[in-house]
């Protein structure tokens, strides 16, 4: 007779939102099981974050080796060993592994099922010959490369985010398809290892940032070598010996551009299908289950998080959901997700970070706004360390309230914290401006571009004669 259980609370995916959800209602004793058909830790650990930022740390160390110069260290071009390279890839990978492994979660008495699930009822699913009935259900299956359908593209190897790290061998030329957050950073990070990088995309480079906030990290990409291509039309792939060849459309003739691999970045779709979401009476279409700002389905005792529920594909967003899940399905609370709060990275170098409207959203929704800006160059710790590509650029309303910021430059993930904890706690630009911070540290860039929201009162005629006024006491 096949397996029955009755859990409070069954999850199905083993990525970052599904832990999370998994750690924390397991930690407070609550009857959990988990159900993964892939490896556990899902995109984020094996084929997503973690490996591509080690790829990221070994190309930028290899960009330091040629740059040395500039300091009176004089090392020449580096030597990559790319087996090396991606050795150390693996090793991260493993070192991270046993935070997310089956063994840690049945250590906290979560019930591990590694097997495909699949709902069929509303309040039940089958995962390898059991039958899971649960109080409520979390459905956290992630995303999958989305490879688009571009004629003669099943002929060839093309390489996606998920396979890319699997190259046994530096990619002599490498041409991307795709110029949004994945296919900057592998570029720059191809680059620095020593291939020949060509992007392309049908529309604009990092279409998603502010234009004013990409063009550092675009320009440095440029010099650097990366041939960008944006807004051209792809007619066809065809397989050229033991590479590829991408045909453009060209005003009178076609364009033809050689690689030895291709790699797709053109954006991940959520993992919907084959999930019986129809039988449990759940929506759902290709942009993944339709949910509402509580993070429920149409089906009340379901809820979905991280990339499958649709929005902004990121980590942090997955684990900030996972959260308010735990709150709605544990303790029966009201809750309501705010975008607004979640920051954004490109991990280029330099940096992309952001927080809260961009200014055309923020021209949009208010009718006066300020926009302060305090450029990379003015800071002292990145003259010392001859870094000053970027700048802070923060939108404000008319009376202070911060509603957004962005920073590019060396550290901007890292600095956008600050900006999340204002906006998230309702702060004004005179709040930063107020604050002591270390000196020199790049972080002064947050108080130098609030301190520019007094210019205005500072050329004011009032303060003139204020100032004059009491001088006559003395």
């Amino acid at each position: 007779m096949p397996e029955l259980l009755t859990p409070d609370l069954c999850i199905i995916g083993a990525g970052s939102g599904g832990l999370s959800v998994a750690a924390a209602a397991a930690a407070m004793g609550v009857a959990v099981v988990l159900i993964e058909k892939g490896e556990m830790g899902g995109d984020c650990l094996n084929t997503g974050c973690v490996p591509s930022k080690a790829l990221i740390a070994a190309a930028h160390a290899a960009h330091v080796m040629r740059g040395a110069g500039r300091f009176g260290i004089m090392t020449g071009e580096p030597r990559v060993d790319f087996a090396k390279v991606r050795s150390h890839v693996q090793s991260v990978i493993a070192q991270i592994a046993p935070n997310d492994s089956q063994a840690r979660f049945e250590a906290m008495n979560v019930r591990v099922i590694r097997a495909a699930a699949r709902f069929t009822g509303r309040n039940q699913c089958e995962a390898g010959g059991i039958t899971i009935k649960a109080r409520r259900f979390v459905v956290a299956t992630g995303s999958s490369p989305v490879v688009p359908p571009i004629l003669g593209i099943d002929l060839v190897r093309a390489l996606t985010s998920d396979s890319i790290f699997d190259l046994a061998s530096l990619p002599p030329r490498l041409v991307i398809i795709g110029a949004g957050p994945i296919g900057i950073e592998l570029a720059q990070a191809f680059r620095r290892l020593g291939s020949e990088v060509t992007i392309l995309d049908s529309g604009a480079a990092l279409a998603q940032e502010d234009p004013e906030l990409a063009e550092p990290a675009l320009v440095r990409l440029a010099r650097e070598g990366v041939v960008l291509r944006p807004s051209v039309a792809i007619l066809r792939i065809e397989p050229r010996g033991t590479g590829v060849r991408v045909v453009l459309a060209g005003q009178r003739l076609e364009e033809s551009i050689d690689g030895s691999h291709l790699l797709i970045a053109t954006g991940r779709a959520p993992n919907v299908e084959n999930l019986g979401l129809d039988l449990a009476g759940v929506a759902f279409d290709k942009t993944g289950i339709k949910v509402g700002r509580n993070l429920r389905s149409t089906n009340k005792r379901i809820y979905a998080v991280g990339d499958v529920a649709g929005g902004l594909q990121l980590t942090h967003l997955a684990n900030y959901q996972a959260g308010l899940v735990l709150r709605a399905t544990l303790f029966r609370l009201r809750v309501q997700q705010q975008p607004q709060l979640v920051p954004r990275v490109t991990y280029s170098d330099p940096e992309i970070a952001g927080i809260g409207l961009s200014e055309a959203q923020a021209r949009l929704q208010h009718r006066h706004i300020r926009i302060l800006r305090w450029p990379f160059a003015e800071n002292d710790r990145a003259c010392t360390e001859r870094d000053t590509s970027g700048l802070i650029k923060v939108i404000t309303a008319r009376n202070g309230q911060i509603l957004g910021a962005g920073i590019t430059g060396a550290g901007a993930g890292d600095m956008i914290g600050l900006w999340v904890l204002a906006i998230s706690k309702a702060m004004k630009i005179s709040d930063i401006a107020a604050l002591v911070l270390p000196y020199p540290t790049r972080g002064e860039i947050s108080r130098r571009v609030a301190i520019t929201s007094y210019a205005a009162s500072l050329r004011s005629p009032w303060l003139g004669r204020t100032l004059r006024f009491l001088r006559w006491f003395g």
